[in-house]
């Protein structure tokens, strides 16, 4: 009987994500593609800049790992902190942008630097340390937490989206006040899923570098 129950929720679960993708597909091809092209510009700004800043770039990284190889401590409990309100101040910052409804380009913005930042990083690590230690570096540090982050941004733009055309097809009072509701308990579940991530990348992530970190 319990069995039953947790099958039923997982389908129902399951239906809900994929209604709203199916409901918003238009949007969510729109958003992915802004972040495609934040990768890609990321990747073009790495690969033109000039050699003394890819030698910047390559000492930083170098020194990082070096660091670490010579049993340095990451203080999880600062880059949790850093990590729990980078994420709290991104969601609140496209909830309210998002809620104010004219801030939709901006939301459209973020989205594009977070692809650029993700472009950038993984450009930047695979060019200092090759392909090699370069993939074994990103799937020890960022790819993980990334699992989630990515489509958190994505379905938080998606539902900024989806608050705006209602409001635009229908300007009413009531209707607003339900929509800004709507995306209000959006904006909350997504970010309990960011603070998975946060703990993911704390607590997962930094233990698998420092398995890694010989490996580089």
């Amino acid at each position: 009987m319990r069995e039953t129950t947790h099958r039923r929720k997982k389908s129902n679960i399951k239906d809900i994500i994929l209604n709203n993708i199916y409901d918003n597909l238009k949007s969510y091809i729109i958003v992915i593609t802004i972040f495609i092209i934040g990768i890609i510009l990321g990747v073009i700004f790495i690969n033109n800049i000039t050699e003394s800043q890819t030698t910047e770039i390559g000492n930083y990284i170098n020194n990082f790992i070096n660091a670490l190889k010579q049993d340095y401590r990451i203080d999880k409990g600062e880059l949790l902190k850093s990590s729990l309100w980078d994420n709290l101040f991104l969601i609140v910052s496209m909830w309210f942008i998002g809620s104010t409804v004219i801030g939709i380009p901006i939301v459209f913005g973020i989205v594009l630097f977070r692809g650029f930042c993700i472009g950038y990083t993984i450009s930047a690590i695979i060019g200092v340390l090759g392909v090699q230690k370069g993939i074994i570096f990103l799937l020890s540090t960022i790819f993980i937490q990334n699992l989630l982050f990515i489509p958190v941004i994505i379905c938080m733009t998606v539902s900024c989206i989806k608050l705006y055309k209602s409001i635009m097809k229908d300007k009413r009072r009531e209707n607003i006040k339900l929509e800004i509701i709507r995306h209000t308990l959006i904006s909350i579940i997504l970010l309990i899923i960011l603070i998975i991530s946060s703990l993911i990348e704390v607590y997962i992530s930094t233990n698998l570098l420092m398995l890694c970190i010989n490996f580089l």
